[in-house]
């Protein structure tokens, strides 16, 4: 799990290396030239070797970024406070990113729950919330969030149609719903990484090039069966509305051959696709 890694501000240490550098190199010159090197060496070497170890630690952390600080491959912990820092010296600084980041995977070729092949292609949106699991859970956590979204983006094709001809069945085309399971589904697969998704939202759907066509007829088959159900739903309203009326105004005493005649000429012109001519009746209905 992560932890916060200790650290010092790089400025600090940097002073005190830039007075220890100067008390050196007074005791150089007040040594002068008279005493041995041995002896010059045994006073300013430790201090030296021990101002080169303490170097090792700087590192700089920009904004929304991070550093995983590794000592001899153990874990030691992680540095988020952006600035000039200093860590633990001879340890490893591995960069990890905490920005929102996003992607659009491939467009997947797929079959549907009705065994249609699809076109699918989502976009992910996401962040590093586990900086460790993020370093050390897997080798590339970026390629384990693309690979893991597109095996979520497959499942979610499988599991529902393209279209939903069955009332209370959830297709593709649902849109919020969709976008909801996808992103549960990408949370609980990348939380083994650190990552945390935000939004995962389907940017590309359509049937594939080779049903493409006909399955476009099939659409427009549907929506004319629909229309007409709604038409004639519409029409037969309006011819009981018409009857009622008529009855309760007394405009005309119908019998039952009549009100037929009637019923079947308001339904031709109401639920007809072309424009119905008049035709007045100077005869009468009965022969």
């Amino acid at each position: 799990m992560e932890r916060r890694a200790f650290r010092v501000n790089g400025f600090i240490v940097l002073i005190g290396l830039l007075v220890l550098g100067a008390a050196l190199a007074a005791v150089v010159v007040s040594a002068g030239w008279t005493d041995s090197v041995v002896a010059l060496l045994g006073t300013v070497g430790p201090w030296g070797l021990a101002a080169l170890v303490l170097l090792s630690g700087f590192t700089v952390v920009n904004p929304n970024e991070a550093k995983v600080v590794q000592f001899l491959g153990r874990y030691v912990g992680t540095v988020k406070e952006t600035g000039f820092q200093w860590v633990l010296p001879f340890t490893t600084k591995q960069h990890v990113t905490l920005r929102v980041r996003n992607f659009e995977t491939a467009k997947l070729k797929v079959n549907d729950a009705d065994g249609n092949p699809v076109e699918i292609a989502a976009v992910v949106v996401y962040k590093v919330t586990d900086t460790a699991k993020a370093a050390f859970s897997v080798d590339d956590y970026e390629e384990y969030v693309a690979i893991q979204s597109e095996a979520a983006v497959r499942h979610l094709a499988t599991s529902h149609p393209y279209d939903a001809h069955e009332e209370g069945r959830t297709s593709l085309r649902d849109g919020a719903e969709v976008a909801g399971e996808l992103t549960a589904e990408l949370r609980e697969r990348t939380e083994l990484a650190g990552v945390e998704v935000l939004e995962a939202r389907i940017t590309h759907l359509a049937y594939a090039p080779e049903i493409a066509q006909a399955m476009l007829v099939r659409q427009q088959a549907a929506q004319v069966v629909a229309a007409r159900t709604h038409i004639v739903a519409g029409a037969v309203g309006m011819v009981r509305l018409a009857l009622d009326r008529l009855a309760e105004e007394g405009v005309v005493d119908l019998d039952e051959e009549r009100k037929a005649q009637m019923v079947s000429n308001l339904l031709v012109v109401l639920c007809g696709d072309r424009a119905t001519q008049p035709v007045v009746n100077a005869g009468s209905l009965y022969s």
